[in-house]
């Protein structure tokens, strides 16, 4: 069973200190993100101030393009009362042969917090080692943390629920399958992924989410068939077929994705009220079908503007000071 999160009581006090995976966290800690995200969301919604990182800094990494990442913590740094430095890693020593580690110790001098959006997950995991300073995964190849928990803030907010309910996922097994087999089974959401051959979740992560749903409850399916993922679903979600720095499969990867379009008939045999979800950019006429997404069941902007107040949410719980 869900708490109700626009009143979430912490079992214990928020102790994490960088954000790389939702694995690394309880379901505990992921409820007082969500429920700091929805009360934060009332906040500004209702113009109160919110300024828990007065004269804070956070310094954002950027490896790879970005539009909702960059604008979302750029304005939500600020709503909280602190400012963002943007880096791209042309502009910085690290596209110079500089260490990760160096980078990580320097940048610690100057700033309160460090988001990055790059590639490899490994140097994620290195800059927060060497970092004494909060890390945020903005997005790499093999998560995207951030994203998963506007997602579950989405959910909640339309289904008034988490645990017990099905999430399907129809498509590549990216980093935002990743993230979903993490994210749902840690607050017992089931979880069912439809993805070709050869374009499945990685082993060790499917492994790890049905450990996850071991301790809650969540059941874990990884399948070829859209139509068998689908089944009763109360969440449906897809993202693009190629993601970023693999555009050269493009031609090969939309002819093997070609039956897993969520389409109307494929969402047909989803619930009746299920929700439509796509963490965007997303390429209608590809993965999904402009009915789909510009329909009556589509919450792709609600969960776009979470974005802004789940990560205000991460900030404020790593960054700020213990007393506020």
């Amino acid at each position: 069973m869900t708490p109700d999160l626009y009143n979430y009581q912490a079992e214990k006090p928020f102790s994490q200190k960088d954000l790389v995976t939702l694995q690394d966290y309880s379901q505990d800690e992921i409820y007082q993100i969500l429920g700091k995200a929805l009360d934060l969301k009332q906040k500004h919604k209702a113009g109160i101030p919110h300024p828990y990182l007065s004269g804070k800094t956070l310094g954002m990494i950027f490896s790879k393009s970005s539009t909702r990442t960059r604008v979302s913590f750029d304005v939500g740094i600020y709503q909280l009362g602190g400012y963002a430095v943007v880096l791209n890693t042309g502009d910085i020593q690290l596209s110079r042969g500089e260490t990760i580690s160096d980078t990580a110790k320097v940048l610690s001098r100057y700033l309160d917090g460090i988001m990055i959006r790059t590639y490899k997950q490994q140097d994620v995991e290195e800059l927060a080692r060497y970092s004494s300073i909060p890390v945020i995964n903005g997005l790499t190849d093999l998560f995207h943390p951030c994203q998963v928990l506007a997602d579950l803030m989405t959910i909640y907010e339309k289904k008034n629920t988490l645990a017990g309910l099905k999430l399907a996922y129809i498509g590549d097994g990216n980093n935002m399958s990743h993230s979903l087999l993490i994210g749902c089974t840690k607050v017992g959401m089931h979880i069912s992924a439809a993805c070709p051959e050869n374009y499945t979740p990685e082993p060790e992560i499917i492994e790890k989410a049905r450990k996850n749903g071991m301790v809650t409850g969540a059941e874990v399916l990884v399948t070829q068939d859209p139509v068998e993922a689908i089944r009763d679903a109360d969440v449906v979600y897809t993202d693009v077929w190629v993601s970023m720095g693999r555009e050269e499969e493009s031609a090969q990867r939309i002819n093997q994705f070609a039956t897993y379009q969520v389409n109307r008939e494929l969402f047909s045999h989803a619930k009746h009220d299920a929700i439509f979800m796509h963490c965007l950019p997303a390429h209608r006429g590809e993965e999904v079908t402009s009915d789909i997404i510009d329909g009556p069941n589509s919450v792709v902007f609600d969960e776009a503007e979470n974005r802004l107040h789940a990560q205000k949410a991460i900030m404020a719980l790593l960054m700020a000071d213990k007393d506020k």
